[in-house]
């Protein structure tokens, strides 16, 4: 087993001593909650009145075992660090979320998703176990083997049934390079076919995919973009300075080709906040210019924006201006591959927001009960970040885009904000094992209910 080990062991240990400590100082009657520094939700939440749980420990990567391609780390370790400890001995996680601070036990709790998901499904689907804090405040390990309905519960759970202390996940090889290939379509009936195509193939033109996801800028112009790991040397892109990476997409035809180093392919979203930065400018070559390259990153991009949400600026701009507020519009959804050409054409119709992202997924296995999508079927998560007009009722957008999903048989993240009424939310999310396996690890409730936190923003 590779270093760090033995002393990212005890440190760990250190760590889940002091998480303990601080849950037992959570006054009974109080709800218990995680002292996060940053945080990747983008729904608003009632401030905590009692002190939250002491993670500083459970940050780090406990060990890589690159024999048996596995890796033991904090529940509150970033993907970033994980990578940066994975990628010397060519390995890496088998679904790395697009932005660097997303932790492991918040994309396992919250899910997560990436360019892998057509053929490695969700990031808890390479799960191998977890030591989860439940409400009850103890320490169980779950898999397959033990408390098994704990481990199938608690991916889209949110933390309402526990909290991941460590997670040991699955790894698979890597090379140094992608060699990508962006396709160009001039209608989306084209490129859900194409997608449909190059999952059950694995392959375009001959040429093994292990990448794919896509990007839509409009019904007549939307790319596939398809990667190909390789270990031949050549020049690479970089698209952490003055480029831009989903300009770089755009073309008029046909294929565009383009080269980056594993490194900066898994975080190619994260440098512009996928296209988000555009709000703060950053864009803009002088702006981006002046623009310190350390900050030109997600995580500082979420904290512009929670300010943002603080103190109401965006309104506060709009006022002046003399426009009408704006609605926040941050969700992924999944749609089944074929109804999502449909779904495109109808967002496009109804929702003035572009560009929107594209990732196939098909879960490996089944049995996540919270968030019952069917195993070995197509889907397409469909991502779009922006604000529109405010309507006549509070998230009428939001609301709207519900509607249709369900519609469409599809489902949605947990993120940001939902507007389900509690039948509607409990026929989507599992409600009847959700309140059994509450029930036995949160007896005294603890823990926030589901419903509770992601609808009601406690």
């Amino acid at each position: 087993m590779s270093t760090p080990a033995i002393g990212a062991r005890t440190a760990h240990a250190a760590g889940v001593e002091r998480l303990l400590a601080s849950y037992r100082a959570v006054p009974p009657a109080a709800s218990v909650r995680l002292a996060k520094p940053t945080s990747n939700l983008f729904r608003s939440r009632a401030k905590p009145t009692t002190r939250g749980l002491d993670t500083s420990g459970l940050t780090g990567v406990i060990a890589v075992d690159p024999e048996a391609r596995t890796a033991d780390v904090g529940g509150m370790c970033t993907y970033e660090n994980l990578v940066a400890a994975t990628l010397p001995h060519g390995l890496a996680p088998l679904v790395v979320p697009q932005l660097k601070t997303i932790t492991l036990g918040g994309a396992v709790t919250g899910l997560g998703i990436e360019s892998t998901s057509f053929r490695n499904g969700l990031p808890h689907e390479s799960v191998l176990e977890m030591d989860i804090l439940t409400g009850a405040g103890e320490v169980v390990t779950a898999s397959p083997r033990e408390h098994e309905d704990l481990y199938r519960a608690f991916p889209n759970s949110s933390g309402t049934l526990g909290y991941a202390v460590r997670l040991r996940i699955a790894l698979e090889p890597v090379e140094p390079y992608v060699a990508l290939r962006h396709l160009r379509f001039h209608t989306l009936t084209d490129l859900v076919t194409a997608t449909g195509r190059i999952i059950a193939t694995r392959a375009v033109d001959g040429d093994r995919v292990d990448y794919l996801d896509g990007v839509v800028f409009s019904a007549d112009e939307s790319y596939l973009c398809v990667g190909t790991q390789t270990a031949a040397p050549g020049p690479v892109s970089d698209y952490t300075g003055q480029q831009i990476y989903y300009r770089s997409i755009q073309h008029g035809d046909g294929v565009r080709k383009d080269r980056l180093t594993i490194h900066d392919y898994l975080w190619r979203w994260d440098t512009d906040w996928f296209w988000c930065s555009e709000a703060f400018g950053v864009q803009r070559p002088m702006i981006r210019r002046l623009w310190p390259r350390p900050l030109r990153r997600s995580s500082f991009y979420g904290t512009l924006m929670r300010y943002e949400q603080r103190f109401h600026i965006g309104d506060r701009v709009e006022r002046l201006a003399g426009r009408p507020a704006r609605e926040r519009v941050v969700q992924d959804v999944e749609v089944p591959i074929e109804r999502s050409a449909e779904f495109l054409d109808w967002f496009l119709a109804t929702v003035p927001i572009t560009p929107i992202w594209l990732c196939p997924l098909r879960l490996q296995g089944g049995g996540w009960p919270l968030y019952p999508i069917r195993p070995q079927q197509t889907y397409v998560n469909v991502g779009f970040w922006s604000t529109v007009p405010v309507g006549s009722t509070e998230g009428e957008t939001n609301r709207l885009i519900e509607r249709k999903v369900s519609e469409f048989h599809g489902h949605k993240s947990l993120y940001s904000d939902s507007y389900y009424t509690p039948e509607e939310f409990d026929d989507l999310y599992g409600a009847e094992t959700y309140q059994s396996v509450k029930k036995r690890y949160d007896p005294d409730s603890r823990l926030l209910d589901l419903y509770a936190k992601a609808v009601q923003r406690r």
